[in-house]
């Protein structure tokens, strides 16, 4: 068949394409996102984005358990969210193979933490897969539904933000025509109460032995012997960082399955080395696999672990020496993250500011609203906190309820906010929330949501509605407002922190980057009514600058918003 250049995630779809799974539904996170996106291009599969990754899991896995292959995917932070059903699946199994992508992100390029989900593997006893490239994307996902289906238990497969985004090639194949499994009634299999659990724990320590011996003699796990006076054990990209690190100075043990992990290949390669290195990113997990089985390595000792390997760092640590590498002759500026020129959450936490409030925040584009000039935001935990944190706040302390909100995005809102929103209504909080509703999930790349009214695939789809919700689970006080309008957004704010109960208020503009937003003609400084006081600047819009003492728009950037004509005391500022 045909070789392409595939992107990690998408190789990974193709995998899901031809393995013949017929069921994807997830939750939208960088780095994982685009898998679903493209597979949501093969029409053989039913693909879905799913309000969260716990019931993206749990949608696999009812179509697991009714025959199907299927799928979900998520970011390492998205399988906290998961784990719950995850952790049963491991003892219900399933009937049609069930696959997990989670795309780990060392370095935090777009996260709140380094978290290491091999380590859910280990805890869930569930088989993890790691892939190095492209084509091992592809072929292990094929792989992982028929040791799904061979050991009856879901397989996850691991990815790294180098690995999810990067090219190679891999090897296409056409689609497996795979029938769906009958469906047999089984109480003792499928509802794990008690009774039922406690024999099947017995039954998942027994898989896991059955797949270490499987891991044994594996095609998964290679090993290449060169130079064995270093002998390095490894998984993932970081087999391509010591690969062009050491090339032929080192002997290498690959694994390519990371959970469960084999005993006698690793004391067998081990043998034959002199001195033995673990490199692998984050957290010493296989390390600590290999003292157990009382070996002498090198891992922590000299490689960190916060953030990416490199060539250089691996070639530094074991080799004690500056490697050359091709790299770019030229200074690359930074571009530090800033909210769009035009983008509707601006206005939003300029008002905030202007008020003086404490901002319990949330994840999203929204959260750049934290850095200078507009330092608008207090807190930032996990999707959906700022909402129960408000609420916590302000029951430890009511009087902070004058002066504190929550915000929160339209599409985490509905992921894990509603849940809180209900908890201040129950609980007659009087605390103010704020839904930056910009009709999208804008961080992720502009996907779909309950609340848009469209599909994955951009079909006509049932859309929720917010100002309805909030009513029905108790909250009375709901007022919209555009925050473009100024004096209409502080006027919300400080009307609704003065109320004595619960509210409501959504700040309603579409996204800036939306194709469909028709945007007003860009706006112009008139340099013999600027006086040079830089008030337009404390918005931070990238489209704004200071040129020789007077403020200048660049047009290319401007989408004509307005927000800064109502800041210019002087009418600087026009069409």
């Amino acid at each position: 068949m045909a070789k392409k250049l595939l992107l990690g995630n998408e190789a990974v779809a193709r995998g899901l394409f031809e393995a013949g799974c017929t069921v994807v539904s997830s939750y939208p996170g960088t780095p994982s996102t685009e898998i679903t996106e493209f597979a949501a291009t093969y029409d053989e599969m039913t693909s879905e984005w799913a309000p969260n990754e716990k019931v993206a899991c749990e949608v696999a896995l009812g179509a697991a358990i009714a025959g199907a292959r299927s799928f979900c995917g998520m970011k390492h932070v998205g399988l906290n969210v998961a784990a719950d059903p995850l952790f049963t699946a491991s003892y219900t199994g399933v009937n049609g193979g069930m696959m997990l992508a989670v795309a780990d992100d060392p370095g935090m390029h777009s996260s709140q933490n380094e978290q290491d989900s091999r380590h859910y593997a280990e805890a869930s006893k569930i088989m993890m897969l790691e892939p190095a490239d492209s084509a091992e994307c592809l072929a292990y996902t094929k792989l992982a539904f028929s040791l799904s289906e061979q050991f009856d238990t879901p397989v996850i497969l691991r990815l790294t933000t180098r690995v999810a985004h990067s090219r190679s090639l891999a090897e296409l194949a056409d689609r497996e025509n795979v029938p769906l499994k009958e469906y047999k009634k089984n109480p003792q299999k499928y509802v794990m109460m008690p009774a039922y659990a406690i024999p099947k724990h017995v039954t998942v320590e027994q898989r896991i032995l059955d797949q270490i011996a499987y891991c044994e003699t594996s095609p998964l796990n290679t090993v290449e012997y060169y130079d064995k006076k270093i002998g390095v054990i490894t998984a993932g990209n970081c087999y391509n960082y010591a690969k062009e690190a050491l090339g032929e100075n080192a002997s290498y043990l690959k694994l390519g399955c990371v959970y469960p992990l084999p005993e006698k290949l690793i004391r067998d390669f081990a043998a034959q080395c002199e001195t033995l290195y673990v490199i692998e990113e984050l957290d010493p997990y296989i390390e600590n696999h290999c003292k157990m089985l009382g070996l002498t390595v090198h891992g922590k000792d000299v490689f960190t672990l916060q953030g990416e390997y490199s060539q250089r760092l691996v070639a530094s640590a074991i080799l004690g020496e500056e490697k050359e590498f091709d790299t770019l002759t030229v200074s690359i500026p930074g571009r530090p993250p800033v909210l769009c020129a035009g983008c509707p959450h601006r206005g939003l936490f300029y008002a905030l500011k202007q008020e003086g409030v404490t901002v319990s925040g949330d994840i999203g584009c929204y959260t750049l609203g934290s850095l200078p000039p507009l330092g608008a935001m207090d807190t930032c935990i996990c999707m959906g906190a700022s909402v129960s944190a408000l609420h916590g706040r302000n029951k430890a302390n009511p009087e902070n309820a004058k002066k504190s909100v929550a915000v929160i995005g339209d599409s985490t809102f509905i992921h894990s906010g509603i849940t809180g929103l209900i908890d201040i209504a129950y609980n007659n909080s009087a605390s103010t929330v704020i839904i930056l509703d910009n009709s999208i999930t804008g961080m992720t790349g502009h996907q779909q949501n309950p609340t848009t009214g469209k599909n994955i695939k951009g079909d006509p789809a049932t859309a929720v509605d917010i100002v309805a919700l909030a009513h029905a689970v108790g909250i009375e006080r709901v007022t919209v407002v555009d925050p473009y309008n100024l004096k209409e957004t502080r006027d919300a704010i400080h009307t609704e922190l003065a109320a004595d109960e619960p509210s409501l208020i959504i700040s309603r503009r579409p996204c800036a980057l939306l194709k469909y937003v028709k945007h007003n003609p860009p706006l112009k400084v008139d340099p013999d009514k600027c006086r040079g006081c830089t008030m337009c600047m404390k918005i931070g819009c990238p489209a704004i600058s200071m040129t020789d003492g007077k403020a200048s728009i660049d047009f290319t950037q401007c989408v004509g918003c307005g927000v800064c004509t109502q800041m210019c005391k002087f009418g600087a500022i026009e069409e």
